[in-house]
């Protein structure tokens, strides 16, 4: 389906590790801390690759290590070991944990774009939606007013905000208007990699649905390519292309979304599945 392709983002062997480990960790786990020294390994050994276009769903229950990769990615935490390529940061060969601050800077504000389940972590509630889509341009390097507003009009109108509330501030929104609006600052500077983690989570079963179809139908108007985290296995099967499942911090089994709802082969997958049915 790929062999052709460059992967947007390429990811080898990432560990994250929180204590100082100890030459026994990996014989002595116990779920993903080690009985020895008590350090915790959230992200162990995880690799992975996501094409140009496409959406690939991670799914995992609370502790799998989801998150740990998806705010690694975003920077948000330091990795203690492992590489990230991304294709258009220096042609996809340099690793993005190695790069400077300010280059960091520039992979977060154009290159990536990261949508997080507490809409607190990425929105500014005080200020306007429009303000917030603004803020992430701005980061970028552009200083044209009128360009700003135009870009945030679009960007609140793809996702369903109306223009006469684009200068009213999330506080006053919805926990699904939330999530929308920080889905268009996500999408400000033209990311070829959007970061949905949790997404849907705690929203209600009607406004799930607006948001899923919502991811849908930006997914087909921006061609771009999705990093998609998630408990639940029926937004997995909605959105991804291919799936990878995670527990304990490690990688179960991963395949076509359709291969693995099918046919589950680890037994943490099984279930899962038999859960959704």
């Amino acid at each position: 389906m790929y062999l052709n392709e460059t992967p947007v983002l390429k990811v080898e062997n990432l560990v994250v590790r929180y204590g100082e480990g100890c030459p026994h960790c990996r014989e002595n786990l116990e779920k993903n801390r080690c009985t020895v020294c008590g350090s915790i390994w959230a992200a162990n050994d995880i690799s992975l690759e996501v094409y140009p276009g496409e959406v690939l769903g991670i799914v995992g229950e609370s502790g799998s290590g989801k998150s740990t990769l998806m705010r690694s990615l975003y920077f948000d935490i330091e990795p203690t070991a492992g590489n990230a390529y991304l294709r258009e940061y220096k042609g996809g060969e340099k690793n993005i944990w190695d790069a400077s601050a300010a280059e960091k800077r520039m992979i977060k504000n154009n290159l990536m774009g990261m949508v997080y389940q507490n809409p607190i972590m990425g929105l500014r509630m005080k200020c306007s939606s429009a303000s917030n889509i603004a803020e992430k341009i701005i980061a970028a390097g552009s200083r044209n007013a009128s360009q700003m507003t135009a870009r945030a009009t679009e960007l609140l109108d793809a996702v369903e905000i109306l223009p006469s509330r684009m200068k009213e501030a999330p506080k006053n929104f919805s926990g699904g208007m939330q999530q929308r609006v920080q889905i268009s600052k996500a999408l400000a500077n033209n990311p070829s990699l959007l970061l949905l983690d949790e997404v849907t989570t705690g929203l209600d079963l009607s406004v799930q649905a607006k948001v899923l179809d919502l991811i849908r139908k930006i997914k087909a108007k921006y061609g771009i390519s999705i990093l998609l985290v998630s408990h639940d296995l029926a937004v997995i099967r909605m959105l991804a292309d291919r799936t990878v499942v995670m527990l304990d911090g490690k990688i179960v089994e991963s395949g076509l979304t359709d291969q693995i709802l099918e046919d589950p082969q680890h037994a943490y997958t099984q279930q899962l599945v038999h859960s959704l049915i």
